[in-house]
C-alpha cells in the first residue's frame, strides 16, 4: 500500500487551497467596488438591488481581499520550497510563468505607448477627439508647458540604473554565498526604489498640467503613473526578498523568489528607459519647459 502512494515524478501535486477563489472574490469585490468608488467621487450613484454602491468601502474590502490572499498564498509558496517541493522540473515552471507574467507586463505598457503615440503622431484628431478646448495639431498641444527631461526625470533615470547594478551585485553576491552582500545590495536597492517613488510624487505634485485638462495630461499620467505603480509593487517585492536574505531564506543553488524580484526589477528599469526618451524627451520636443 506504502508503494502504491510512493511519489514517482518530478512533479508538486500540491494540496487543496482556497486561495484561488479568495483571489477571485477579491478581484470581483475589487473590481465591483472601484465602479461604485468612481461613482462616489463624481458625485453619482450605483444601484443594485436597491442598494446603493457608490461609496469607497468595497473597493477597499476588496483590496484587503487580495493582499490577504497575496500574502497567505506566496506564504503556502515559501513553506512548499522550503519543504522540498520544489525539484528542477517545478523550478523550471516556476521560471517559464514568471517570463510570462512580464510578457503580460510588457504588452500592457505597449498599450499605454501605442495610447501615447498614437495622440502625439495624429495630434490634431486627438485633441479634436478630446473635450478639452485647444486649438492647433501640434504636439505636445498648444498652452502645454511640459517638464525639463534633463531635471527630474534625469534624476529618476540615473536612480533606477543604479539600483539595478545594485540588485545585480546582490544577485552576483547570492551566487558566492556572500549574506552581508546580498543584504547590503538589496537595502540599497530597495532604498533607491523608495528615493524614485519620493521623486516622483514630488515631480507630480509640481507639474505644470493635469491629468483632465489635455489629452497629452491624460497619456503622460496614465503611462508614468502606472510604471510608478509597478515601482511601488516592485519595491515592497524586493523588501520582502531583503528580509528573507536577512533570516537565511535563500541559498546559492535555491533562490527563484530572489530571481524573480531582480527580473522584474529590470523589467521596470527597461520600461522607465522607454518612457524617458519616449514621453519626457521626444514626447516633450519644442515645447516650453515649467520652471
Amino acid at each position: 500500500m506504502a508503494q502504491a502512494h510512493q511519489k514517482n515524478h518530478d512533479y508538486h501535486i500540491i494540496d487543496p487551497s482556497i486561495w484561488p477563489l479568495m483571489a477571485s472574490l477579491g478581484a470581483f469585490v475589487l473590481t465591483f467596488g472601484g465602479v461604485g468608488y468612481m461613482r462616489y467621487l463624481h458625485g453619482g450613484q450605483f444601484h443594485l438591488f436597491g442598494l446603493d454602491f457608490a461609496h469607497p468601502w468595497l473597493f477597499f474590502i476588496g483590496l484587503a481581499i487580495l493582499i490577504y490572499t497575496m500574502v497567505g498564498w506566496w506564504a503556502d509558496t515559501i513553506k512548499e520550497g522550503r519543504e522540498g517541493h520544489h525539484t528542477p522540473v517545478v523550478s523550471l515552471h516556476l521560471r517559464y510563468g514568471m517570463i510570462m507574467f512580464i510578457a503580460s507586463e510588457v504588452m500592457f505598457f505597449v498599450a499605454w505607448f501605442w495610447a501615447f503615440f498614437d495622440a502625439s503622431l495624429f495630434a490634431n484628431e486627438a485633441i479634436q477627439a478630446s473635450r478639452v478646448t485647444a486649438t492647433g495639431g501640434q504636439w505636445p498641444p498648444k498652452g502645454i508647458e511640459v517638464l525639463d527631461p534633463w531635471h527630474l526625470p534625469l534624476y529618476n533615470t540615473v536612480i533606477l540604473l543604479l539600483s539595478g547594478t545594485c540588485v545585480t551585485w546582490a544577485h552576483h553576491a547570492l551566487l558566492h554565498n556572500d549574506r552581508k552582500g546580498v543584504v547590503n545590495g538589496l537595502a540599497l536597492t530597495v532604498a533607491l526604489g523608495l528615493f524614485f517613488s519620493f521623486v516622483q510624487a514630488y515631480e507630480y505634485a509640481h507639474a505644470p498640467f493635469e491629468f483632465s485638462n489635455s489629452i497629452y495630461g491624460a497619456t503622460f499620467f496614465m503611462a508614468t503613473g502606472f510604471h510608478g505603480f509597478h515601482v511601488f509593487v516592485g519595491t515592497i517585492f524586493l523588501l520582502v526578498c531583503l528580509i528573507r536574505a536577512a533570516n537565511g531564506g535563500f541559498t546559492p543553488t535555491k533562490h527563484f523568489g530572489f530571481e524573480a524580484a531582480a527580473w522584474y526589477w529590470h523589467f521596470v528599469d527597461v520600461v522607465w528607459l522607454f518612457l524617458f526618451f519616449a514621453i519626457y524627451v521626444w514626447g516633450g520636443w519644442g515645447a516650453p519647459l515649467a520652471h
